[in-house]
């Protein structure tokens, strides 16, 4: 096994062997919270994230992602048109004010659930799908399973109170992630401010909309059980940071709390580029080939999150199984990126071959051979510095 080692930070002290890095944390109010970086899926922040709660009207994302999916696939259009009927019409909480018999296309509804976070609206939308809210509440807890919201059961559309209709603040940040990832086309409806249907306007219960953060969704709750929750997303500098908050007692420290966190967030960690997808990171030896070496690129671009104050203890190696043997095609796995931290566990990303390297014939062979046998092939060196 060979390790080439790169360093990453332009400090002299990245080198020296550090302890276990302390772990950034902030107090919070909230009785559940996770904030998480959207590009890399490091969680900033843990407080009780896994333990169950009442999404009250954060279930509405998952209405919403149950919708796109079927707009996407063609089975519904914006243009689609729905009957409002009498147990939507009755829907206590929040409302769209639809009325019984009315005619309401899915673009109206959809604007009335995230908007104006109508109950109603939420109710039509799901018997409109499914037939009933209970077949479309039991697709919802199906497709949240599917995308790892493994503790996730829905009851209904709307998020109403019922003691079986319940997540966590986990759930909630990987549901509204693959939202806003599956669905681009129609996320954008989450960051529209006002909505005015039946003459009477209302405004995005969101209050992070309202202040110079960068904020673009997701979605407030309340239920008397579980207090005031929100899912948020803020996008800074083309850096996008969720937010999962329960369990206030009021909007207010809803409200200030959130925003506490995610500028915290953004101030004390870094999203750092190691390299970009194609980018070569290493040469590496090759025995029995028409060439002596293989130069090695990532198929994605590499990020990293980290700590500000932590970036000078970044390293990374690369580490494969020396010599390589021709033939080699462009593409094969050649080695591993290794990213470590002191304290952390260790992130690999997987190395391919930036281009093939034909079996050389006999003669060359014997002659690598030799080679092999005077020069060696263990080594650790500092070939490179990455920026950042």
């Amino acid at each position: 096994m060979v390790v080439t080692a790169f360093l990453i930070a332009s400090s002299a002290a990245g080198n020296d062997p550090v302890p276990s890095l302390p772990k950034l944390t902030i107090e919070t109010t909230a009785k559940q919270a996770i904030l998480i970086d959207a590009t890399t899926g490091v969680v900033l922040l843990d407080k009780a994230s896994k333990e169950l709660l009442y999404p009250s009207s954060m279930t509405k994302i998952m209405t919403a992602y149950t919708t796109f999916k079927r707009l996407k696939e063609g089975k519904l259009s914006l243009s689609s048109q729905f009957v409002v009927s009498d147990n939507a019409y009755r829907k206590e909480g929040t409302r769209m004010f639809l009325e019984v018999g009315q005619i309401v296309t899915i673009e109206e509804l959809l604007k009335g659930v995230i908007i104006q976070s109508g109950n109603d609206a939420s109710t039509v939308l799901a018997e409109g799908i499914s037939g009933n809210e209970r077949a479309f509440a039991d697709e919802m807890t199906r497709l949240a399973h599917e995308m790892g919201a493994a503790q996730t059961n829905f009851i209904n559309s709307s998020g109403l109170p019922d003691p079986r209709h319940t997540t966590t603040a986990y759930d909630l940040a990987v549901i509204s992630m693959r939202l806003i990832k599956d669905f681009p086309e129609f996320y954008s409806l989450f960051s529209e401010k006002e909505y005015a249907y039946n003459g009477i306007n209302q405004g995005n219960k969101n209050p992070l909309l309202y202040k110079n953060i960068g904020a673009d969704g997701v979605k407030t709750g309340y239920t008397e059980g579980g207090g005031y929750g929100m899912v948020a997303s803020v996008i800074q500098n083309g850096r996008r940071l969720i937010l999962v908050v329960n369990g206030h007692t009021s909007m207010n420290d809803r409200a200030s709390e959130a925003e506490k966190i995610l500028r915290w967030g953004f101030n004390e960690f870094d999203l750092v580029t190691l390299t970009k997808a194609g980018q070569v990171v290493d040469v590496l030896d090759v025995a029995e080939g028409t060439t002596h070496s293989v130069h090695a690129k990532v198929a994605n671009d590499v990020y990293i999150t980290i700590p500000r104050d932590h970036k000078k203890h970044l390293k990374a190696q690369v580490h494969y199984l020396s010599p390589l043997v021709a033939p080699i095609k462009e593409g094969d796995e050649v080695g591993k990126l290794v990213i470590s931290i002191p304290g952390e566990p260790e992130k690999t990303f997987p190395l391919y071959a930036n281009e093939s390297v034909d079996r050389a014939g006999f003669v060359k062979r014997i002659s690598n051979s030799i080679r092999r046998l005077i020069f060696g092939s263990e080594k650790k060196s500092e070939i490179a510095k990455i920026t950042h």
